[in-house]
């Protein structure tokens, strides 16, 4: 149940955090994409990745699995987060652009951790 479940999120995962990365970088270039949606979708993405790593974790203690590097990749995306974030007041002039990119490699992330798996 979970496993399946974590399978189905690792998808919507990286569509929805894609999708969120490019509509941000597009926002960045041109003034009229940007507003509040763009937020609200990398919004979405990020909570998905809260909810994904939530059920990494869920499924690794229901298995009694070793940590190897698919959670290893797991767990830097859900940190990666945190610097992203931190980051926006040294890039305030620029936050599409941060977010953006920050945004694209969290999906990179989640990518290659679905194909570690």
């Amino acid at each position: 149940m979970i496993a399946d479940l974590h399978d189905v999120v690792s998808w919507v995962f990286v569509i929805a955090n894609g999708a969120a990365a490019v509509l941000a970088l597009i926002a960045h270039s041109v003034e009229s994409v940007r507003g509040r949606h763009v937020w609200i979708a990398i919004g979405v993405g990020w909570v998905i990745v809260v909810v994904q790593t939530a059920l990494g974790v869920a499924l690794q203690i229901q298995r009694e699995v070793d940590a190897g590097t698919h959670q290893a990749y797991g767990f830097v995306a859900f940190g990666s987060l945190s610097i992203i974030y931190a980051g926006r007041t040294e890039m305030r002039d620029r936050p599409y652009l941060l977010f953006g990119l920050g945004t694209l490699w969290v999906t990179g992330l989640g990518i290659r951790a679905m194909f570690l798996s």
